[in-house]
């Protein structure tokens, strides 16, 4: 079978600066220093093949590279080296609200967000009063998304792709979406979503008793690297 995801020695680097220059005094003070820097492999050779229907829990410590990963498979970060192959489309519960224009409302963000994650007009029209229900917004359609809080907007971002129809569901569930209640909502709305067998689910997760009862396979990151 031809799996939906294939990583072959993927890596991904971050350089960071030993010393911050965040001013005009600064970077004149400093004209003919060279900067110097560290480079950090956030995700460091990882080849990873996932068949369609599998549900992957990823694990590790802080900084290992869980989010990171995710990130690269839904094409939010790009690798320094290696390939990544997709075949299907991605939900993606990471980076939520990345792409809304602050200067438009509600309504119209929910259709530009929608049609950023492959949804076509009709059916964004079609789902459009179940997106608005769950994301609690009933009120605040007509506003423009400046004026939501940063709560809000990751609700109606979460409430958007959620209601995407997705062969793979990226999520990570250290994502924080609005308050106590709403975030067990959005689990499990998760929860439901993962269910659907035909999905291919990939779950950066902290809480093994969550994922206990559905996972097939657990990858367990360490420095970037599957360990």
């Amino acid at each position: 079978m031809t799996p939906i995801i294939e990583l072959k020695n993927v890596t991904k680097a971050f350089k960071l600066p030993h010393e911050r220059r965040n001013t005009l005094k600064d970077h004149i003070f400093n004209l003919w220093r060279p900067r110097t820097y560290e480079i950090i492999k956030a995700v460091d050779d990882v080849s990873l093949s996932i068949q369609p229907g599998e549900f992957i829990g990823i694990i590790g410590p802080n900084g290992s590279g869980k989010s990171t990963l995710l990130k690269l498979i839904a094409g939010v970060l790009y690798p320094n080296s290696g390939t990544i192959s997709v075949r299907g489309r991605i939900s993606p519960f990471l980076e939520l609200g990345v792409g809304f224009q602050p200067e438009l409302s509600g309504y119209d963000n929910i259709y530009l967000y929608g049609a950023t994650l492959g949804l076509s007009r009709r059916q964004i029209r079609e789902r459009f009063a179940q997106i608005v229900s769950f994301a609690e917004l009933e009120r605040f359609m007509d506003q423009k998304v400046k004026n939501y809080s940063t709560g809000m907007q990751m609700r109606l971002a979460f409430a958007i792709t959620a209601h995407v129809d997705a062969d793979i569901l990226l999520v990570d569930e250290a994502l924080a979406v609005g308050d106590e209640n709403f975030q067990q909502k959005c689990l499990e709305k998760i929860s439901r979503l993962i269910e659907q067998e035909t999905r291919t689910v990939m779950f950066v997760s902290h809480n093994l008793n969550f994922i206990r009862n559905k996972i097939d396979r657990i990858i367990y990151l360490g420095n970037g690297r599957i360990i």
